[in-house]
């Protein structure tokens, strides 16, 4: 089973994932946890330059450089691992690259998912969790104990066209995505409700 989670910067994503993992671990499962950008050797590379504040990066530059990080994740660690039978939880994937670079960047949509479809090798997760939260709270919980990365340098009108993005994916592919707002939730409170959606997936 393929697992991912997805939402704006804040939204809780890494600390979800990470409880999930320890969860289905818990629980017998075998699992891998991993993330866009960086899940590979080569990915950490360009995620560095991806979320330094100094890189100056072209739009079409920088959705070649996600491009490029999810091909070699899903061939050399995310593929391999669904082979072994393990479950795979990933921090980001394709619908990251629609919002950010089609939402945010304002990308042609064809061009992103052509480079999203060949990047991933047309794989599809199974669920995806999209960790909703309104610009203002995420910017804030997002750089309260660290300095702002390069995206979430950009401006609230950038958040927030990232954010509609990530709610029309979500509107259109009503069967892969379950949509939890973390507005005025706890960790716990989001996590349970992740949980009873992951274990109706599972059949448990």
């Amino acid at each position: 089973m393929f697992i991912t989670f997805e939402g704006p910067e804040g939204c809780g994503k890494t600390t979800q994932s990470k409880r999930l993992k320890a969860y289905l671990e818990g629980k017998g499962h075998q699992v891998l946890l991993t993330q866009e950008p960086g899940g590979t050797l080569v990915g950490r590379e360009i995620r560095a330059l991806l979320l330094r504040p100094e890189s100056v990066l072209d739009e079409t530059t920088e959705v070649y450089l996600f491009a490029a990080d999810r091909s070699e994740h899903v061939s050399k660690i995310i593929l391999p691992a669904l082979k072994e039978g393990k479950i795979v939880i990933s921090d980001r994937f394709i619908d990251s690259t629609v919002a950010y670079q089609t939402g945010g960047r304002n990308l042609p949509e064809d061009l992103v998912r052509y480079l999203n479809m060949v990047s991933s090798k047309g794989l599809i997760p199974d669920l995806t969790v999209l960790l909703d939260v309104s610009p203002e709270i995420g910017l804030q919980r997002a750089t309260q104990n660290s300095a702002a990365d390069r995206f979430e340098q950009e401006t609230i009108d950038f958040h927030r066209r990232v954010r509609k993005s990530y709610l029309e994916i979500a509107w259109n592919n009503p069967e892969r995505l379950r949509v939890v707002n973390t507005d005025e939730k706890d960790v716990e409170e989001v996590q349970t409700m992740i949980r009873e959606m992951v274990d109706e997936k599972l059949g448990n």
